[in-house]
């Protein structure tokens, strides 16, 4: 067998291997014995087969099996003489020639691209921060205690905050259009949940009043047929309930797992939760600034093949999602374009991470992945439960262990670019889903 090598492009190669028919005849006939011992057929005894009768039935199978493992080894001894680092799997495609002692084939593939980290001295990030306190403590409270609000029957008019149930219907040159009426409809005043003229009308209404009014619907409504249009609905309002937020007692403080009730130490733990998930939403954003510093000073190429893998699996992590939903994923058939940009992210990030981790030696410490996981233990209630699961087997350390190198590469890029530091308002930090 014999190897040469082309360069088509950035990143493929393509390799020209040459398969003597001769050898791949030589190692079929070891082979066919072996598949003649188990092979059964009416007259004879089991493994008792004429070589020519097996070699008839499984002459093909022998062949490309043979055929197959010749290729691989060919391409495996002309990658590593050459010390190409190869991406993904090859593609072979058979050559026409003349030649009646050689099959001739062209082995595709990409390789993954050679390069050094970029330059991240004029890269700039601004590092949040935010102190937490006394006011940051009571804006938590108030939402763990709205997030437990009751609401009582008012007999006034409806207001921002109160709850209401109501009957509509909605008309459109005096008929009715569909997806504009319901019966006992609840929404809360205030959170968005309907368009804000349908919320100015209801406001102010007691449970039992009935009133018709315009509404236009935005340009931009979701419903084409709609957007734009001017219709009328016509209200009952059949219930105002007011809220009720519950005290900061000892009630509440079981209510929030406090088992004893005691107010200070419920304030304690909300402190030390709080300031945990603080500097977890300031860590991301660093590290999402991190991310896209590399990014742009490492623009590399990508194997295409690398990305067609990722794709696949993003696609299969979103069937598997939809499925735990109850959703029905024929119903929704999933298109790879979707996942495109997600993946080449992807991937290109774990190129230049794994370029820079080797390079700077920035591997995860073991001192480093166990005090990880001592911090991620401390919110559970017996931490060292916690601690030994996740060394009773080292594979459940490697996701920590993923985190602890990110972690080292951010660390590294804070100290090569230009770092500011920026106070950050706790609503705005609190507010943007990381």
């Amino acid at each position: 067998m014999e190897a040469t090598t082309a360069q088509a492009n950035e990143l493929e190669r393509r390799i020209d291997l040459s398969i003597a028919i001769a050898d791949v005849e030589k190692e079929m006939e070891p082979r066919l014995k072996r598949m003649g011992r188990n092979m059964k057929m009416p007259g004879f005894r089991p493994g008792k087969v004429p070589f020519a009768m097996v070699k008839q039935q499984y002459g093909d199978q022998a062949r490309h099996e043979v055929l197959s493992e010749q290729l691989d080894r060919a391409f495996g001894e002309a990658v590593t003489a050459q010390k190409l680092h190869v991406a993904g799997y090859p593609r072979l495609e058979p050559k026409a020639g003349e030649s009646t002692t050689h099959m001739e084939f062209t082995a595709i593939f990409e390789v993954y691209p050679e390069f050094v980290p970029g330059d991240l001295s004029t890269a700039e990030i601004e590092r949040p921060t935010l102190e937490v306190g006394a006011a940051e403590i009571e804006k938590t409270l108030d939402i763990l205690r709205k997030q437990r609000v009751r609401y009582d029957n008012a007999e006034r008019g409806a207001a921002k905050e109160d709850r209401v149930v109501i009957d509509f219907t909605g008309k459109k040159d005096g008929v009715a259009f569909q997806g504009g009426s319901a019966t006992d409809y609840p929404f809360v005043l205030g959170q968005g949940m309907m368009l804000p003229d349908f919320e100015n009308a209801v406001e102010g209404a007691k449970a039992g009043e009935s009133k018709t009014f315009d509404l236009t619907f935005p340009e931009d409504y979701h419903a084409k047929d709609l957007a734009g249009q001017t219709v009328q609905f016509e209200i009952t309002v059949k219930q105002v309930q007011a809220p009720r937020l519950p005290e900061v007692d000892a009630d509440f403080a079981k209510m929030m797992g406090v088992a004893d009730g005691d107010v200070a130490k419920m304030r304690a733990e909300i402190e030390a939760n709080l300031k945990r998930e603080v500097k977890r939403r300031i860590e991301a954003k660093l590290k999402d600034q991190v991310m896209e510093a590399l990014l742009k000073a490492n623009p590399i190429a990508i194997p295409s093949s690398l990305v067609d893998m990722e794709i696949q699996r993003l696609m299969q992590a979103a069937r598997q999602d939809m499925e735990q939903r109850g959703m029905k994923v024929k119903d929704m058939p999933l298109q790879p374009e979707w996942f495109a940009d997600q993946a080449k992210r992807r991937v290109t990030l774990g190129l230049i991470l794994a370029e820079v981790v080797k390079t700077e030696s920035l591997q995860a410490k073991p001192e480093q992945v166990r005090a990880m996981v001592e911090d991620m233990a401390a919110s559970y209630e017996q931490p060292e439960e916690v601690i030994r699961w996740y060394y009773a087997q080292p594979q459940r350390l490697s996701d920590v262990e993923g985190v602890a190198i990110e972690n080292n590469v951010v660390e590294w890029v804070l100290g090569k670019a230009k770092v500011s530091e920026k106070a950050v308002a706790f609503d705005e930090l609190m507010n943007q889903g990381q």
